[in-house]
């Protein structure tokens, strides 16, 4: 069996820009009155995942707040719909779609 120094996930981002992207996603959010919630969303994945090697290869988000729009208009009205209970399945649903715009960069 041969054993390797190189760690199959590396991640490399800093405290700095995760709080400038906080901040930015939470202004946004805010001001819209959450109305662009599902951008800000997408800019906290974009800087998690493109922060993040597997194997030597960087990972890129490729989703779009437009992509998760009509996902999370859909999921809000089916919570709205049935009282909350349907909102147990919101987060698992969005990390099924984060995974699906989910690719390896070339």
């Amino acid at each position: 069996m041969q054993t390797t120094n190189q760690k199959p996930v590396i991640f490399n981002g800093s405290a700095a820009s995760y709080l400038g992207t906080g901040i930015l996603s939470f202004l946004v959010t805010v001001f819209s009155f959450g109305l662009l919630a599902p951008l800000a969303i997408c800019w906290i994945y974009d800087w998690e995942i493109s922060n993040l090697v597997v194997n030597g290869q960087r990972l890129k988000f490729q989703g779009s707040a437009f992509g998760l729009f009509g996902h999370w208009i859909k999921w809000w009205f089916f919570t709205l719909i049935t009282l909350g209970i349907y909102s147990f399945w919101i987060y698992p649903n969005l990390q099924k779609w984060k995974a699906e715009n989910t690719v390896l960069s070339v």
